[in-house]
């Protein structure tokens, strides 16, 4: 037993409530006795020992832990202001990043007053003509080489962002409006090289916009700018930089009405179909028209389709103009059957865009307008450009064999234009091709080309199709593309393309054999 007046049980004491209040360095005297109650020292020693091993070992893995998850928040931060791709700054990064240039605009640099922030906005030149034919890995890969290009090319202290799709920005924290044409010209001529990909190698032009900072201005101002003067720079053609001036925003805003007059017009059935007769040459009967999109705007007038049809496309408008001019062919040509001016022979031709191949609704627009008209499917034939059909991807095959399976005729528009490969177009469900105006150019006054156009035709009937020569444009074409053997024709020699309401004399002044 231990005596009550012992010092050390008061140490002992004293040190067991040290321990509990988390004092672990804290060791108690063991006495030259040796004792029971020293031993009872010692244990509570090395119960301390062992505690503070045991507290040490948990502060190490907390700190471990806080630092791992301190370096994920980063990385997490990190993550959100970059593009995952490209592994360029992403839209947020770009938008704080001229945020940032801005504020340190606020006290402009003396030795360089001409000089502020600058954005270049690039859209690339013809990416989705790639996207379509290679697929997304391979636009992938393209968009990563550019990517890779802008790094290259610009200066060390501009910040590089991708703001999605195909398009990029280049932020510049201090530029003149010359510092910034030379970092365009660095970056057009760093997309001018090809690109090479698996099994093919591709090129990759850009239309640049340039906005440099006035004062007042926001991140979003700026880029709106850069926005609008990058389409103007699309609208004057391929690699070229323009740079913001206000009256662009005029620009834009005639251009945001006319896609909102636009879609009022597909919607209201504000559009017109013209109609030029495909005439079969040994007879002279009209085997067909092809119907052409106008658009009467009530302001501006006869506006053609080689100006709203891209600004359909722009606006994500294309596959509603698509339907409308199918509809409404598809019902004339049920009204001129009713009407006993056409019979079962008689086609309609419709041209249909990329974007409708890319759509498998369409396929069911089209069985839907047959059944609601009751046309015949081999009377609606279906064109498609050269490049639409050869550079598509096997959605666009799958879309084709099911128009085919719906029994409506597939044509190549546009053939001859340099894009084909002849076996490639054997394995597709077509049927005829329309050659383009190009290759009879010059048909009755040079005495080469007649073998070229015979060549040619050999050669489309090789792929077991027949041809359609548009372009005609005097009797001469016309006899010598007859004497080569060649069934159908289209041009201005026969009619140029005309309102619905003259198809019927047009009909009536066939030849009264091509009535039999």
């Amino acid at each position: 037993m231990f005596a009550d007046d012992d010092p050390r049980l008061s140490q002992l004491l004293e040190g067991i409530v040290r321990l509990a209040s988390g004092d672990l360095t804290s060791r108690i005297e063991v006495s030259p006795a040796r004792d029971e109650l020293d031993a009872i020292i010692m244990g509570t020693n090395l119960l301390a020992e062992d505690l503070q091993i045991i507290y040490q070992e948990l502060e190490q893995r907390v700190q471990v832990r806080t630092q791992l998850l301190h370096e994920a928040h980063l990385e997490m931060q990190k993550m959100a202001m970059q593009d995952p791709l490209t592994g360029l700054a992403n839209r947020s990064a770009l938008i704080e990043a001229l945020r940032t240039a801005l504020a340190g605009q606020s006290a402009p640099d003396e030795a360089a007053p001409d000089e502020g922030p600058a954005i270049l906005l690039i859209d690339l030149d013809g990416f989705k003509s790639i996207n379509d034919s290679m697929g997304h890995t391979g636009g992938d890969q393209v968009l990563v080489t550019v990517g890779e290009r802008l790094r290259s090319a610009v200066r060390e202290s501009d910040v590089v962002a991708r703001l999605g799709g195909d398009e990029f920005a280049i932020v510049m924290p201090s530029a003149s409006v010359d510092q910034a044409a030379i970092v365009a010209s660095r970056i057009s001529a760093a997309l001018s090289d090809p690109i090479e990909l698996p099994g093919r190698s591709v090129r990759c032009g850009a239309s640049i916009g340039l906005s440099i900072a006035d004062d007042g201005q926001s991140p979003e101002d700026m880029l709106m700018q850069a926005d609008v003067a990058m389409y103007a720079s699309k609208a004057e053609g391929q690699n070229r930089l323009h740079r913001f001036e206000p009256g662009l925003l005029l620009m834009r805003r005639l251009r945001s009405q006319l896609v909102e007059d636009l879609r009022a017009a597909i919607k209201n059935d504000g559009l017109t179909l013209y109609y030029q007769p495909v005439v079969e040459l040994g007879s002279g009967r009209i085997e067909g028209v092809e119907a052409l999109v106008r658009w009467d705007h009530p302001n501006r007038g006869f506006i053609m389709p080689d100006e709203f049809i891209p600004l359909a496309e722009e606006a994500g408008l294309i596959s509603d103009l698509g339907h409308w001019v199918l509809r409404t062919a598809v019902k004339q040509l049920r009204a001129w059957i009713d009407a006993s001016l056409v019979d079962q022979r008689f086609s309609v031709r419709i041209n249909i865009s990329a974007t409708d191949l890319q759509s498998l609704q369409f396929i069911e627009d089209v069985r839907n307008v047959l059944q609601e008209t009751g046309v015949k499917p081999h009377q609606v034939v279906l064109e498609l450009t050269e490049v639409a059909i050869v550079r598509g991807n096997e959605l666009d095959r799958y879309s084709l064999g099911g128009l085919r399976g719906l029994g409506v005729g597939i044509e190549i528009d546009d053939f001859g234009t340099g894009y084909s490969s002849i076996s490639y177009l054997r394995r597709l469900p077509v049927d005829r091709v329309k050659v383009d105006r190009s290759l009879i150019a010059g048909l009755d006054t040079d005495p080469s080309q007649p073998a070229l156009v015979a060549a040619v035709l050999q050669l489309v009937r090789a792929c077991g199709l027949e041809a359609v020569w548009e372009g005609v444009e005097t009797a001469e074409q016309a006899e010598i593309l007859r004497g080569l053997g060649c069934l159908s024709a289209q041009g201005y020699y026969f009619s140029r393309p005309v309102p619905p309401g003259q198809i019927p004399a047009l009909l009536a002044g066939q030849p009264e054999s091509a009535n039999q």
